[in-house]
């Protein structure tokens, strides 16, 4: 399985029309750093987007053998993106 476009796929997938920027932290393909810009944040606070985001990778954050052990990352609407 290709990690990040798996990772990718679910996280366009739960938010339509995001656009989403993964960088492997440490070469291991288990530390990310994700730029996730949706319109589907509007109006989450920064808590409620981070769980979105969890939920939509599901088992691969979750568990003894999840492929992914650390995940950073920063999430905006369109329109914080657009001020940054």
């Amino acid at each position: 399985m290709d990690l990040q476009a798996e990772m990718m796929r679910r996280i366009e997938d739960a938010l339509p029309g995001a656009k989403v920027r993964l960088n492997d932290l440490t070469g291991t393909k288990d530390h990310w750093q994700a730029v996730i810009v949706a319109p589907g944040f509007e109006g989450l606070n920064r808590l409620k987007r981070q769980r979105a985001v969890f939920a939509a990778l599901g088992e691969l954050m979750h568990g003894s053998n999840a492929p992914i052990h650390a995940l950073t990352m920063q999430t905006m609407t369109p329109a914080e993106a657009e001020q940054e």
